[in-house]
Order: structure tokens, then sequence, then C-alpha cells
């Protein structure tokens, strides 16, 4: 409890803020068992992974066709319960926004328009898997740590998924675990645990 209370103080005094998008800010209407089928990938299988482990020519139409299904299901977005009044909490305290997802940029840009939200990340600290080597790499935080000229220390990693949790982790910013109802943890990538993002906006 001692530790739970003081992470919580201490994430009063973070300014920079690195979101995950899909099933973080916005509710994904991905279904990525569909995608591997129509990629004739195997299930459960790492997307983006198993793409990149085939030969090139092999793997040239199947990128194609993945920027097909994911723009399509990027319409079908809405937003999380809570997103709208947690970034404009932090906006109003000065902090620095960014989002960093394993999607493409039109996905991401049609996401955030989709769900009202693109106002809120400059086009300079939207990150995608062509931007950075995608999560769980660190690399797009490292990126966006240099460009804030920002320590890790004042950095908070936010996602529902465990590449968002390794990703922060091994940058060495906080990580905070948002639970859809997922069903899993992952507590030693993680710091801090939420249900909602409207418990976020209570701590800070």
């Amino acid at each position: 409890m001692v530790t739970e209370m003081l992470q919580q103080y201490q994430l009063k005094e973070i300014s920079h803020w690195i979101f995950d998008m899909d099933g973080t800010l916005t509710i994904s209407q991905h279904d990525f068992e569909f995608i591997r089928s129509k990629l004739g990938l195997p299930s459960q299988v790492p997307i983006l992974e198993a793409l990149h482990d085939m030969p090139e020519s092999q793997a040239e139409p199947l990128w194609l066709r993945l920027n097909e299904l994911e723009e399509h299901f990027a319409e079908k977005s809405s937003l999380m319960h809570g997103a709208v009044e947690l970034l404009e909490k932090l906006s109003v305290q000065g902090a620095e926004l960014a989002v960093l997802t394993r999607n493409t940029m039109p996905v991401v840009e049609k996401t955030l328009q989709a769900c009202g939200l693109e106002h809120f990340f400059p086009v300079k600290h939207r990150l995608d898997r062509d931007s950075c080597t995608p999560k769980p790499s660190p690399d797009g935080i490292h990126q966006l740590l240099a460009l804030w000229n920002a320590d890790a220390n004042n950095a908070v990693m936010v996602g529902d998924y465990l590449y968002d949790l390794q990703a922060g982790k091994s940058a060495g910013v906080t990580t905070i675990h948002l639970d859809t109802g997922r069903g899993v943890d992952w507590p030693e990538y993680t710091d801090i645990k939420v249900n909602r993002l409207a418990e976020i906006e209570a701590m800070i």
C-alpha cells in the first residue's frame, strides 16, 4: 500500500505521457484472429513479427493486405470512456502527450479523427510502426524522450497490453496497465494497474 501511494503521488509530478491507442484511448474493433486468417497466419502469432520474418517477396503483398484490413477497422473505432477527460486534464496541466502504436500512420490519423482526439497529439508526437522499432521495443519511447529532452523518471507509458508495458519497463518509465477485462496481469512489467482511465485522472 505504501508503494502504491508513493507511485500515485509521483504520478502527479510526471509531465510526459505516452499512450497506446487501440484498447487504451480507443475501443478497438480489430479482430486479430480474423486478420491472421486473411493473412494465412497461425492463431495467436504476433502479426508484425511474423511478416518481418518472411522473405520480402512473400511478405510484401501481406503487408499491403494488413494495411487495408487495419484501415477498415480504424473507421469503426470508438472513444474509450474517460479518455477525453484525462487528456484534457493533462493538457491543462501542460503535459506533453504522445501516441505510440504498432499501427501505420494512416490508421493512427483515421482512428484519432474518428474519436475526436487528434487535437491532443501534435503530428511529431505520433509514432507508428514505421517511425520506430515496434513495441515491445523501447525505441519509440526513447525517441519521444529525446524529442522532449526528458528523463525516463518524468515519463509514463499507458497501455492495455503486454507489449506496452514491456516497452515502458525497458525504457525505464513508469508503466500503467489499463485492464479492460482481458483477464491477464503482467505484474513484473506494471507499476500501476487501473480498470478505468478515470482512475488515472483521479491520481493526477
